[in-house]
């Protein structure tokens, strides 16, 4: 006997999203974590609305999330990092599919078998145990990376272990995982891992790093002072089928976070490295190149910002990042380069929106901000940030500038942000979320005879008060105008197997109109119900053959 449990409603905060063609070579999709649910989004065009294609309940606690495609693939994976001590692929099923079970396996339940959809399936490809269960330091799956090629996974704890999975193909096309390839180092922290395109190379993975080796052994804290953080660069030998430390050099010990540049033909390769007031570009063989973020018109000097969220964007020989500050400015950030040498990192003040902690950046212009805090939002972009008069901040010859607030605020410049404004983004659809709510009444306060849930919701600028009422939201799919004032209305299947109502049966005082149901709702005058009558009622009975009882 097992026992689980199912919230009436999924959770309103969004831990993490990524973006991926995961059930069709074009689409466009997002997928999101909200705690222990994986949700489905899909951004509807003609709407400009996000769309829930599919939700499932997980049974675990999901850490990470990233998506994954073979080299020569149309379609993406999507790879799970939970508490279940499982490094777990998942296949999206636009279909759907019969079956139960939890999707990437939890402490209390097993993963494995298909998670039956509103639109279609998750399906776990592969589901490779690795280590224990729950969130531990030292357990892999606080942070994934992939090979920009898809050729190889790495899978990382906070703490010394890593393991990296070589992806390939079977003779009938399947996906294989292989056996895990250890890249541990004892007495080191991990902050940021990410894959390196390195074209067809040895793939190759990026961590940033901290050794505390001997600080720890070093009561006096002095070590501890003295202790440098490194970029180092981590290569899957393919040939020798093993991992090795292949280039490591220290960084500030305000970085923390790692994006990958593109390369090959698409860019000059390497990272970059976003610390406290600063982004940076470096690479192996390549001298740091370091700019300032720009600061908004009276931020305290002494304070350092910080950047919590960050999306890459990718054509063909195009490319940009955009990161977003704590404050909620957002910078978009583009490489002067000409072959493999970077001249210049430009930093340009693109908008200011509520922060968030998850960025999608669609290659149809629509940018996703996920938030832990509030409300979530799609946006289209409606410029691109080289207006004239855009804020713009270049390279520093010093490098020692910027690790502090003080020495920052001396060389970026500064900006006044437009309240209530947005330059670059026009905001299309919002996603209410009431996470977290921090207090809640239930009483009758409107007098409508049953109670309504008064709860306080959000976090600083972002606090509401809501109310909340029993009831089922309805969504307006299409709209037909009538003749008249109708008396009636039924829906009736075409057969009594059929799984949704077929038509709609309107009736007037002199006349039965009756409208098919399909893409679009439509008037029909084959359906064998006799239109010049009223309709007192309309049945199925159970040989799927149409009753109409009439005046």
């Amino acid at each position: 006997m097992h026992f689980f449990a199912l919230n009436l409603q999924r959770a309103g905060a969004i831990n993490s999203a990524i973006y991926g063609n995961f059930s069709a070579p074009a689409a466009q999709e997002v997928v999101v974590a909200r705690g222990t649910t994986l949700e489905l989004l899909r951004p509807d065009e003609v709407a400009c609305k996000l769309v829930s294609v599919a939700s499932v309940q997980t049974f675990s606690v999901i850490r990470s999330l990233k998506p994954f495609r073979l080299h020569g693939a149309t379609r993406d994976y999507i790879v799970v990092g939970s508490d279940s001590g499982k490094l777990t692929i998942l296949e999206f099923e636009p279909s759907g599919g019969a079956g139960r079970g939890g999707v990437a396996g939890g402490s209390a339940a097993a993963s494995g078998g298909v998670g039956t959809l509103q639109g279609g399936a998750f399906k776990v490809v592969k589901s490779e145990v690795f280590g224990k269960t729950g969130c531990r330091r030292a357990v892999p799956g606080q942070y994934l990376a992939v090979d920009p090629k898809g050729r190889a996974v790495m899978v990382a704890a906070v703490e010394k272990q890593k393991l990296v999975y070589i992806m390939n193909r079977d003779a009938s096309s399947r996906l294989t995982v292989s056996s895990p390839l250890e890249a541990h180092k004892a007495n080191t922290i991990t902050y940021s891992v990410v894959g390196v395109d390195v074209h067809f190379e040895n793939p190759v993975f990026a961590c940033l790093e901290l050794d505390y080796g001997d600080a720890d052994q070093d009561p006096s804290g002095a070590a501890a002072e003295e202790t440098e953080k490194h970029l180092t660069y981590y290569e899957l030998d393919l040939g020798l089928n093993h991992v090795v430390r292949k280039w490591s050099e220290s960084v500030s010990r305000t970085a923390f976070m790692l994006l990958a540049v593109p390369g090959g033909a698409d860019g000059p390769s390497g990272v970059l490295v976003v610390g406290e007031n600063w982004v940076a570009y470096k690479h192996e063989g390549h001298d740091e190149v370091r700019t300032a973020l720009p600061r908004r018109a009276g931020y305290p000097a002494g304070r350092g910002l910080l950047v919590t969220a960050a999306a890459t964007h990718t054509q063909k020989k195009l490319f940009f990042f955009l990161l977003q500050t704590e404050v909620g400015d957002l910078y978009k950030v583009t490489l002067d380069y000409e072959g493999s040498v970077v001249r210049d990192v430009v930093v340009t003040v693109f908008d200011t929106v509520a922060p968030m902690n998850s960025l999608c950046i669609t290659r149809r212009g629509l940018l996703f901000g996920a938030a832990e805090f509030g409300d979530h939002a799609l946006f289209q972009f409606s410029g691109i940030g080289d207006e004239e008069g855009a804020v713009v901040s270049r390279k520093c010859e010093d490098l020692e500038l910027g690790d502090d607030g003080a020495s920052a605020a001396s060389v970026a410049p500064t900006f006044a942000p437009l309240a209530g404004k947005l330059k670059n983004l026009v905001v299309a659809d919002v996603l209410e979320s009431c996470a977290p709510c921090t207090d809640s009444l239930i009483t009758d306060l409107c007098g409508e005879g049953s109670p309504q849930v008064l709860t306080l919701c959000g976090k600083g600028a972002r606090s509401s008060l809501r109310v909340l009422r029993h009831g089922v939201k309805v969504s307006e799919l299409a709209v037909s105008e009538l003749p008249g004032y109708p008396s009636a209305v039924w829906t009736v299947k075409g057969r009594a197997d059929d799984d949704a109502d077929k038509y709609i049966v309107v009736s007037f005082t002199n006349a039965t109109l009756v409208l098919a149901i399909g893409e679009t709702v439509e008037e029909v005058t084959d359906s064998g119900l006799m239109a010049r009558a009223p309709t007192l009622t309309v049945g199925l009975l159970a040989d799927s053959t149409m009753l109409q009882v009439r005046a």
